[in-house]
């Protein structure tokens, strides 16, 4: 049977039920490719008491793990809730292909944590993804979801690739909002949300590029605010 169990946003988030899980799995994989941990996985291997194997995003997405579904019990944490990368969704597609048992462990995700903010929910539009800019490739195409949010004066939450500082972020931020002309107010930075050491900030944008920030961390970028988000967000 395959097993896939969201750890949660911090090292005792993984539920009762999840621990259960993987007592009982023969392969325990921890994939690595979708954020930066905000603890250690000798932390979480002291949690859950049992030996794992880091999956990368070709091994996962060689779906061999479901092969070895076949055989024998196996998890996959994944942190946060387990399904919100389109790859945990092929996994469970293959497995209904193959007629494999499959079996999901929810859990708390970045989603349920920005509402921490006092940004409403369902004023949020589609999320965006911005990716680390590498030499000769500078893609701001996440700057279309933000401009289609505007339109319908919804909140943006972008997501921040793997390995991204804020700096580097923020620079990435101004130039593709230059790009697209859209100007930027106040915005969000939430780091950690979930643990002991979770941070926000709200401020202009060229406040925040010396702030300490740890990873993870994601940027929201707010439309038209209610009262009630406007007191809020004053307190940070």
């Amino acid at each position: 049977m395959l097993y896939l169990i969201g750890l949660g946003l911090n090292a005792d988030g993984i539920s009762k039920y999840g621990l259960e899980i993987i007592k009982k799995c023969k392969k325990i994989y921890l994939e690595n490719y979708t954020v930066d941990f905000p603890y250690s996985e000798e932390e979480l291997k002291n949690i859950i008491g049992k030996k794992m194997i880091s999956a990368d995003r070709k091994f996962v997405e060689s779906l061999k793990i479901v092969d070895e579904a076949k055989k024998m019990d196996v998890a996959l944490l994944v942190y946060g809730s387990p399904l919100t990368a389109t790859t945990h969704i092929s996994l469970i597609q293959e497995a209904k292909e193959c007629n494999i048992r499959y079996k999901i462990i929810y859990n708390a995700s970045i989603l349920d944590a920005i509402v921490e903010t006092g940004l409403q929910i369902y004023k949020f539009g589609k999320i965006a993804s911005m990716p680390k800019w590498e030499k000769n490739y500078n893609p701001m195409s996440f700057m279309d979801i933000v401009k289609d949010n505007q339109k319908i004066n919804a909140h943006s939450l972008i997501l921040i690739d793997i390995g991204l500082e804020l700096k580097e972020a923020i620079e990435e931020l101004e130039k593709s909002a230059k790009e697209y002309k859209i100007k930027l107010g106040k915005i969000l930075v939430c780091s950690r949300l979930g643990t002991k050491n979770k941070k926000i900030i709200y401020d202009y944008i060229e406040k925040l590029k010396d702030q300490k920030i740890k990873m993870p961390y994601c940027i929201i970028i707010p439309s038209k605010l209610h009262f009630v988000e406007k007191e809020v967000l004053s307190k940070f």
